[in-house]
């Protein structure tokens, strides 16, 4: 393979949000090619049910990413990083009509990867690295049930489309990966409703959900430098949904 399609000797990414679904989807894409990964989970439990898989090279780490503080010391304890990826979302269905989870909901999905993205500036920029933050479909396409889950994901789209203008003097690129439906346990509930269900599946272009490892190769391609020209850009990786 060419050496533009595979990550550098020593590379270290750290996927915050990695012990959810789609985090350790990356997590394990990024150990698979042979990078070092420091994966974070909410609390003991998110880590404890996570679907990461125990190999050498990944460690695991709790941070809250509403904590500035937190978020500064986990940077701190790092001397090399190469990308940052950013997973850790939250979501209240209904409840987020009510100011404080309304709130909670920017300040995990959008506040907390601008927290990071700042505290890990300089390790970036020492390594000339890459930025990976989580939009959603839901950044261009609204649900009714979930306004402040599409607000922040709206906001991310432009904060990594900011820093990316910001950050390119320091050779850092800032990109995101918006997917559409895939199954994970924040959406469990709802595919329950089989009808509800099928309608996603066959509104898709390949008719049918995505699973967490199909977004991980857009995000670790995004982090090797055969997209070293690509920075301040959204990939969506929806199956098509937004396509019709």
């Amino acid at each position: 393979m060419s050496s533009n399609f595979s990550l550098a000797s020593g590379f270290h990414a750290v996927v915050i949000g990695g012990a959810g679904d789609i985090g350790a989807a990356i997590s394990n894409q990024f150990c698979d090619l042979g990078a070092t990964v420091t994966a974070t989970g909410a609390n003991e439990a998110d880590l404890a049910r996570s679907l990461l898989k125990p190999r050498a090279g990944l460690t695991l780490a709790i941070l809250d990413v509403t904590d500035d503080e937190a978020v500064k010391s986990f940077a701190r304890q790092h001397s090399r990083v190469d990308a940052l990826v950013n997973c850790a979302g939250i979501l209240a269905r209904d409840k987020e009509f009510e100011i404080e989870t309304f709130l909670k909901v920017l300040d995990v999905n959008l506040t907390g990867t601008f927290r990071t993205c700042t505290a890990f500036r300089a390790l970036l920029a020492d390594r000339k690295g890459s930025i990976v933050n989580m939009a959603s479909m839901n950044a261009t396409l609204a649900l009714p049930r979930i306004p402040a889950y599409c607000a922040s994901k709206g906001g991310v789209v432009m904060l990594t489309k900011a820093l990316a203008l910001a950050w390119a003097e320091d050779g850092i690129r800032v990109n995101a990966v918006a997917p559409g439906y895939i199954e994970t346990a924040i959406n469990a509930a709802g595919r329950t409703d089989r009808a509800h269900y099928q309608r996603i599946a066959d509104r898709t272009a390949v008719k049918r959900w995505g699973q967490p490892e199909e977004i991980a190769g857009a995000v670790a391609f995004l982090c090797m430098p055969a997209s070293r020209y690509a920075t301040g850009t959204v990939v969506a990786v929806d199956g098509g949904f937004l396509a019709g």
